[in-house]
């Protein structure tokens, strides 16, 4: 099934971490929308949660990231320099909620050091241990 016009969304599924679609309500105006994975996100990781808002337009986005602070996590933003848009960083940071504000050439690297500095898995990061 093509998951184009869907919502994503992760949820813990025993010991595994799932990536499920739903044709929930639009949100911002748009389906999929960011808040709706970012509050799912918060929800399965708490304070292990890491988001990124790239360039977009309109504020989606927002409100998720205020769900991943509010469990603990951290939001990355990409730089208005190097945003073709800066609506959705822009939100995010213009909210108080940005952990760090990164150029987009750089945030590769700053999500790796986020993850201590080695590729792991959600899983892994989730206190998983050893990828399912």
């Amino acid at each position: 099934m093509d998951p184009g016009g869907r919502h994503l969304v992760v949820r813990r599924e025993g010991a595994g971490i799932r990536l499920r679609t739903h044709d929930g309500p639009l949100e911002n105006s748009c389906r999929p929308a960011v808040d709706v994975l970012f509050r799912s996100v918060a929800e399965t990781f708490g304070a292990h949660a890491l988001g990124v808002v790239l360039t977009g337009m309109g504020y989606d986005g927002r409100r998720g990231s205020e769900a991943i602070a509010a469990a603990g996590g951290r939001v990355l933003v990409q730089d208005q320099a190097s945003s073709v848009v800066w609506g959705m960083p822009g939100a995010v940071v213009g909210a108080g909620l940005a952990d760090r504000v990164v150029p987009l050439g750089q945030m590769a690297n700053e999500i790796i050091r986020r993850l201590g500095g080695r590729r792991q898995t959600a899983f892994q990061a989730a206190g998983g241990g050893a990828r399912p």
